[in-house]
């Protein structure tokens, strides 16, 4: 549908994204317009595209997917124009005076002649000259903006590519439209390659070709891999640019003889990387290698002061947790390792007791903020996020900037990283960056968990690559020997199927013929059977989005049964989810700007990935969400990173650990049936675990031990660093 009018007032406008709500004179009635526009002001004319929706709580609403504007041609537009700040230094009074001297010409003056505004009475040389920049700055915008949606973008597109190269984007992107598919603008490589056809650029244009490579590489980060084989690479850009590979692979030599792109030979094979992954895995081997030869005051008596903590908690570590206390104490750092049972957590709090009691200053963080929770309430320690560690900012392109790095150090004598299977190559080397030589690293993980969403495999790297000296903890104490749970999960390791015959315990097994019959037994345990019989919270972890037995599905079922309309219930709908009072909610983004306030008054701001509360408040466009002891405050643009948690994917629980699971399996595609997705799954329940759905499915996934291959080179450039093998790119 089209609205064609005049804009009578902006309620809000966003300038980091550009999302506004107005409201707009069309035929007679005023309508509220929502979406990613340009900034507007009063009195101008506005065209949008879009369709109307009825919102819960604000009501009719038209959702602008697209835009022109014009600056008013009248005297009372221009003067409402004026009068609303749009031009900076002048205002109501000024807004008069202007318009009573020039009229309809006033912005065809402030334009072309800004000197004739020192006509107006009270307008100096300097005011003018102030008047005219502002309105050609703004001005400016408007044509860049226009420019960029009439080429095909969005206006939120049009907005990103605006605030990357600024007045020049349109010449920019029509110079090049391949620019459009760099990092952070999120515009895919098929509708930058569509523009350029649109603009008659050749098909074999070297940037084009270039384009093609680079998003290859781009996606596949996407993956997990850090760098892909050349001749992989070749093939594949070749079919995604339609062209035969003799003619990429020139181009390919191209961007490595200008560093567009590095390589590197490992084992016989030329690996491509992005230039930034490929500095970051070679910086984490220089800088592992620089920890570990920095003098550090030794550790004396060790042993004897072990047997005091021995004798104060009444307790006989086992060998190998012996070892690795003594060894992490010791020297410059440890990889400690094991499953479920094992002692990691026993063995990491004697290890902080003696470090302390040496005075030194340790710090403890993990990759997401449900980890780092958790790791605090078992080690009885302040524990951070990565990101809150490094005391993140982040860019208008949502990259990551660390305000600790190697200028401004981390003020610590030992760091203390647990579930480091979920930390990627850039996050280990900003970590890096931040330690002093002379610091202690201590990594904690199991290498069965699922690796890191983003680039690399760390933990497996470092740990064949001999980075750190490692002690694996095998023994099952007799404790967690009697939970179900935990030995079904070696069981999975050691790849064999689970007992699912068990009818009391911790881990049950409910079979069932369809995916149909799965969601409903999910839904009715979560709803009815498990809060009655346990009183705990249940999470159901689904292997992926997709289906009957996803987490969109599921989520929407479980809304339904648990949290579903009521008079008086307000809700809001984001993205075509809707979030009501009382939902169940996931955070899916660090953001550390979003306020909250704890239940004992003190105030701070920052909620993180993965972080899981109560929608409790909806109220004046803002939503309030309690996370344990304290309630962070949404705006409507801030909610985008919210969505559903009554179901959530595996991936998204890794570090987080909830009282009863329900797990439902039936038909997984290949991509989502092998072992240490379910092994993930079984280790994230602490008190009770249920599987629903099909024994084959389970015994398959067990059966599949054939992990996703992940390219990646700090394996091999770890043992260079030991070979005192040389780098051609250094």
């Amino acid at each position: 549908m089209d609205l064609q009018g005049t804009v009578e007032r902006v309620t809000f406008h966003s300038e980091q994204n550009g999302f506004t709500v107005l409201e707009l004179e069309a035929d007679g009635f005023v309508h509220t317009v929502v979406g990613v526009l340009p900034p507007l002001h009063a009195g101008e004319s506005l065209h949008v595209q879009g369709e109307f929706t009825e919102h819960a709580q604000f009501g009719k609403q038209f959702k602008a997917v697209a835009a022109e504007t014009a600056l008013p041609t009248d005297a009372d537009a221009i003067l409402r124009y004026l009068s609303s700040g749009a031009v900076k230094g002048v205002g109501s009074a000024t807004a008069a005076n202007i318009v009573k001297k020039f009229g309809p010409d006033t912005l065809r003056v402030i334009e072309q002649t800004p000197e004739r505004l020192r006509e107006v009475k009270g307008i100096t040389a300097a005011k003018a000259h102030k008047i005219g920049e502002s309105f050609a700055a703004q001005f400016g915008l408007r044509e860049v903006m226009l420019g960029l949606t009439q080429a095909g973008l969005t206006a939120a597109e049009a907005m990103r590519v605006y605030k990357r190269f600024g007045a020049a984007s349109v010449a920019k992107m029509r110079e090049n439209p391949y620019i459009l598919c760099g990092s952070g603008l999120y515009i895919s490589f098929e509708r930058a390659d569509a523009l350029a056809g649109a603009l008659h650029i050749d098909h074999e244009d070297p940037q084009r070709a270039a384009a093609g490579i680079l998003h290859v590489l781009r996606h596949n980060t996407g993956n997990g891999h850090t760098c892909l084989p050349a001749d992989k690479l070749i093939v594949t850009a070749a079919g995604l640019l339609g062209l035969p590979p003799e003619t990429v692979e020139p181009r390919l030599q191209d961007m490595m003889d200008t560093l567009q792109v590095m390589r590197a030979d490992i084992g016989g094979t030329s690996f491509i990387f992005l230039p930034l992954l490929y500095e970051a895995e070679r910086d984490i081997a220089a800088r592992l290698a620089a920890l570990d030869g920095a003098q550090r005051a030794p550790y004396n008596g060790a042993q004897s002061h072990l047997e005091a903590l021995e004798a104060r908690q009444g307790l006989t570590y086992a060998v190998a947790q012996r070892e690795a206390i003594l060894k992490a104490v010791s020297g410059a750092g440890l990889i400690l390792t094991g499953g479920p049972g094992t002692g990691k957590t026993t063995a990491l709090k004697a290890i902080i007791a003696l470090l302390e009691g040496a005075g030194e200053k340790v710090a403890l963080a993990a990759p997401t903020g449900r980890a780092a929770k958790r790791m605090a309430e078992l080690t009885g320690r302040e524990a951070k996020t990565l990101h809150r560690l490094l005391e993140v900012q982040w860019d208008e392109g949502e990259t990551p900037i660390f305000a600790r790095n190697e200028r401004n150090p981390l003020e610590v004598d030992t760091l203390i990283i647990d579930e480091l299977s979920m930390v990627d190559v850039p996050l280990f080397d900003s970590v890096l960056k931040a330690l002093e030589p002379g610091s202690r690293l201590i990594l904690v993980g199991d290498t069965q968990q699922l690796p890191a969403v983003g680039p690399g495999c760390v933990l497996q790297d470092l740990i064949e690559g001999h980075a750190l000296p490692v002690v694996q903890l095998t023994e099952v104490f007799r404790q967690a020997q009697e939970s179900r749970i935990v030995m079904n999960a070696h069981r999975i390791v050691e790849g064999h199927y689970p007992a699912l015959d068990g009818k009391e315990g911790d881990f049950f097994f409910l079979p069932r013929e369809s995916e149909r019959e799965v969601a409903d037994t999910v839904t009715d345990l979560c709803a009815r059977r498990l809060p009655q019989t346990y009183g705990l919270p249940v999470q159901v972890l689904c292997p992926g989005k997709k289906g009957e037995t996803g987490t969109k599905a599921l989520c929407a079922r479980l809304q339904a049964q648990l949290n579903p309309p009521a008079k008086g219930k307000r809700e809001m709908t984001i993205e075509e989810r809707v979030l009501r009072e009382g939902d169940k909610v996931m955070h899916t983004r660090n953001n550390y700007d979003i306020e909250w306030t704890r239940d004992d008054g003190e105030a701070g701001a920052g909620v993180f990935n993965g972080d899981i509360g109560m929608l409790e408040n909806i109220e004046n466009g803002e939503l309030a969400v309690r996370y344990d002891d304290r309630v962070a405050l949404y705006s409507r643009e801030d909610a985008l990173d919210l969505e559903l948690a009554y179901a959530v994917t595996v991936h998204k629980s890794q570090g987080s650990e909830f009282d009863i699971v329900v797990l439902p399996l039936y038909y997984l595609p290949p991509a989502l049936s092998y072992r240490n997705l379910l092994y993930t799954a079984v280790t994230r329940a602490k008190s009770l675990l249920v599987l629903v759905g099909s024994k084959e499915t389970i015994c398959r996934m067990v059966d599949n031990d054939k992990r996703t291959r992940r390219y990646t080179a700090l394996r091999w450039f770890l043992e260079k660093n030991e070979t005192g093998e040389t780098d051609p790119f250094a």
